[in-house]
């Protein structure tokens, strides 16, 4: 019942609204029971996708969490009778992932409270008696098998060793109990299986108050048929697992491997200090080089709070990096960041990655990112996704912890991340102006963003349109102030360009009802140079985004995020019927849609 109720709700959706794909509520209902955590896929022999997902009644670490699979025959826009892989009925079983054998058989990897534990030991005054009563993390961790495509699994659970390592003997337990989860995807690498898992050394202020990662690696596991004959190891070796760079935070964890086109591993995980983190390994996991912060191509670092960040190699060979764009100082300085870290996972960005040659070996070079998925509550939280490709096509999977989600993903985006090095061109659709040396010309009509429905309440409809601005220009003095472009009636209805403090630049929307501002990044205009920039209003998640010089807007040391995000009860910004440019421009373009980050960075190639 609650399956067609999420169905129906989100048909009445995409009947008042103009569809995006970007918005997660256009995306296909993955069926659960009311928690939904973790919906990863794995394709089957028979051509099936088989998910596994953590589900149950109440709410995340509930008792009665449990884990089911379901198949689908339709690329997931409907999905066969949920099987219970453990029932609801035993111990907490939870974050579940899938390893395909060579035979086709399918094995489930789980946490599982096999021994019923009912509380944990605690920091105080977190939890004022010394327990957390909570018990999803914790435990054994096991595996099932399937071996007709996931319709049915194994009845006898078995388990997975796990070496100790240092943070385990250090529990309060001495590793006795050991404290662990997982959610990255379990893979295959030269003959042998490997399942991440994320080692937790306490739990306090944050949940895990410390974690560290490892990847359970069996020689056999792709082709011995004897559950009971599996054999395992844990890596890396030695008494520490992946952990944050030299001087980061005591947390590193969600680990997510891909394994490059030399054989090279790379791992990316999250961490507490506003940047994830990368390394590599050069000998199947044995051992990793020293963690670093994730970086764009031109040197800048990733900002990402402590949510999941995934990688995955696509069939092409090329790379993709789901993360979410914002952090930096403002977590890692922050007295509450073990929490505070946890928050803004809407929108969901996605960078690209392509190989390069390194005197270590393959690295990956990364693209700057794009807005790939939205929800209009900025509260929502959007993560633990999976990437699946089917016929040329690729789709995400996703959860905000009570609906999980399938969202077929515009190839033209992905595209344009893997090409975003090479793109040197004027983006021509929707452009709607392109003058040179302007002063005043007649204002083209733009986009609406809020208008009147045909439903029988006449009630809103958001029109997901959006509007770019381009700009080259070179100032002759630094003052803040100073219009750029301006479509502003005298009632204040329309946009402005304009100068900000410190070398920013400030867009203005008004519609007579609301407005709304947002500046640049500072230190992006001087007089120094002739400058290049697009503010991009999209009104699909109400973003406004500014590339200057070919570089997004992320925040840098002065804000926590790049993007800013403007009322979604702004009608508009029509003004009046005139445009007027300042002095110092020389070439202005509008565009009746949001740019692209790929196409605003070609468009600067194509100008300087």
């Amino acid at each position: 019942m609650r399956t067609f109720l999420l169905l129906f709700l989100s048909c009445c959706f995409a009947l008042s609204q103009t569809p995006d794909w970007r918005n997660i509520l256009n995306g296909s209902v993955i069926p659960d029971e009311s928690y939904a955590d973790q919906p990863y896929v794995v394709k089957t022999k028979d051509g099936a996708w088989l998910m596994v997902m953590t589900t149950g009644s109440g709410a995340e670490g509930a008792g009665g969490q449990h884990v089911i699979s379901a198949r689908s025959t339709d690329r997931g826009r409907s999905w066969e009778k949920a099987v219970d892989v453990e029932p609801s009925s035993g111990p907490e079983a939870s974050y579940a992932v899938l390893l395909q054998a060579n035979s086709g058989r399918v094995y489930v990897f789980y946490n599982h409270n096999t021994d019923n534990t009912r509380k944990i030991i605690a920091d105080k005054p977190t939890y004022k008696d010394g327990f957390v009563t909570r018990v999803d993390s914790q435990g054994h961790f096991v595996f099932k098998y399937s071996d007709d495509n996931g319709k049915s699994w194994s009845s006898q659970r078995y388990e997975v060793p796990m070496r100790d390592f240092e943070i385990d003997r250090q529990n309060p337990y001495a590793g006795r109990i050991k404290f662990f989860w997982n959610v990255g995807k379990a893979f295959a690498y030269r003959g042998a299986g490997y399942v991440p898992v994320h080692k937790v050394g306490g739990f306090g202020e944050g949940f895990f108050t410390s974690s560290e990662g490892a990847l359970l690696r069996s020689a056999n596991i792709l082709t011995e048929r004897d559950p009971n004959k599996i054999e395992w190891q844990t890596l890396p070796d030695g008494d520490l697992g992946i952990r944050t760079p030299k001087g980061g935070g005591p947390i590193a964890e969600e680990q997510s491997f891909a394994v490059l086109s030399d054989g090279s591993m790379l791992c990316v995980f999250r961490t507490i200090d506003g940047h994830s983190a990368f390394t590599y390994s050069r000998d199947g996991g044995r051992s990793w080089e020293p963690s670093q912060y994730m970086r764009y191509a031109d040197g800048r670092l990733i900002k990402h709070p402590r949510a999941a960040n995934f990688v995955w190699r696509c069939e092409n060979g090329k790379f993709l990096y789901w993360f979410h764009n914002h952090g930096g100082r403002f977590i890692r300085e922050s007295p509450n960041r073990r929490t505070i870290a946890y928050e803004d996972r809407n929108p969901v960005w996605l960078s690209g990655g392509v190989e390069l040659d390194s005197p270590q070996g393959k690295v990956i070079r990364w693209s700057q990112p794009e807005i790939v998925l939205y929800d209009d509550d900025p509260l929502i939280r959007i993560s633990y996704p999976d990437l699946v490709e089917e016929g040329g096509e690729y789709y995400l999977t996703e959860t905000q912890k009570d609906v999980a989600r399938v969202h077929q993903i515009d190839k033209t985006l992905l595209a344009g991340l893997w090409s975003q090095d090479d793109a040197k061109s004027v983006p021509k659709s929707g452009l709607i102006l392109d003058v040179a040396s302007p002063k005043t010309v007649a204002a083209p009509a733009l986009p609406v963003f809020l208008r009147r429905s045909r439903r029988a309440d006449y009630g809103s409809e958001h029109s997901r349109a959006g509007v770019s601005i381009e700009v080259e220009l070179h100032l002759r003095d630094d003052r803040p102030g100073q219009v750029l472009v301006d479509n502003r009636s005298a009632d204040g209805k329309g946009f402005a360009l304009l100068t900000a403090e410190a070398g920013a630049v400030e867009i203005v929307l008004q519609d007579g009802r609301t407005e709304n501002r947002w500046q640049s990044d500072p230190g992006v205009l001087s007089t120094a140079k002739r400058h290049h920039v697009v503010a991009i209003v999209d009104a699909g998640p109400n973003l406004i985004t500014f590339v200057v010089d070919g570089k997004l807007s992320d925040g840098g040391d002065t804000r926590q995020f790049g993007f800013g995000r403007f009322s979604p009860n702004l009608y508009g910004i029509n003004g009046s019927p005139v445009l007027r440019f300042g002095e110092f421009v020389l070439h202005c373009r509008l565009y009746g849609r949001a740019l692209r980050t790929s196409e605003a960075i070609g468009a600067f190639r194509a100008v300087k």
